[in-house]
């Protein structure tokens, strides 16, 4: 759930797209973009400090790829739906029609405004608290599946040593201007799909195919143990 806030005001503006200013001239004109910045930068000290006390044999190296793996858009605009944080969007008519509730930019910057909302309004504990839930159980499957780590090469790596196949791609949905395509690419080990992944390229896609397959390859292997 979204936290709450001593001043709502704060909140409104991080829940503010530019979409909806222009639509609604009569609103104060400031979209959550200036917050979204600040937001990113908490976000990272915020996990960075995490990572720092909770893995203390961890090098700066590994720290900063895990830190990378949970900051990207993909993973924030998961965690936005998990608080159903679309929901709440103020947005233009044409936007809020395009979808604009459930796309993974849009998401993942007004997570990040949250965050900045979030710390101007309370501090850093508030947004360390509100957080800590939400990132915990996000972070100690990045680590347990190497989503870290290069996953299309990681997951070669799993298939070919456990299933003794190479996996292949497949791109199976391709959406969107050519400004702004959104490929959906899927993996396959043999002739079982193991993961899908979206992204504005198809090498990004399938990065997050194969990194969706990892984490489901993880988490069954962990109940059949």
């Amino acid at each position: 759930m979204l936290p709450t806030f001593k001043n709502p005001a704060l909140l409104t503006h991080a829940l503010t797209h530019r979409s909806y200013l222009n639509e609604h001239p009569e609103v104060e004109p400031e979209d959550n973009e200036r917050l979204e910045f600040l937001g990113d930068a908490v976000l990272d000290f915020v996990v960075g400090n995490w990572l720092f006390r909770q893995y203390p044999d961890f090098a700066e190296g590994r720290l900063t790829s895990i830190r990378s793996a949970l900051v990207r858009a993909e993973k924030l605009s998961e965690l936005a739906n998990r608080i159903e944080l679309g929901d709440h969007l103020r947005l233009g008519r044409g936007e809020s029609g395009s979808g604009g509730r459930t796309r993974q930019t849009l998401l993942a910057d007004a997570f990040e405004a949250v965050i900045g909302a979030l710390y101007l309004d309370q501090g850093m504990r508030a947004v360390q608290r509100w957080l800590a839930p939400l990132i915990k159980d996000e972070i100690e499957t990045i680590v347990a599946a190497q989503g870290d780590r290069d996953a299309k090469s990681a997951l070669q790596e799993w298939s070919q040593a456990l299933r003794h196949i190479t996996p292949h791609y497949r791109t199976i949905d391709e959406a969107g201007p050519d400004h702004a395509k959104q490929f959906t690419v899927a993996v396959f080990i043999g002739s079982e799909e193991a993961g899908r992944g979206a992204g504005p390229s198809k090498q990004i896609a399938a990065q997050a195919a194969a990194a969706d397959a990892l984490q489901r390859l993880i988490i069954t292997s962990d109940t059949d143990a």
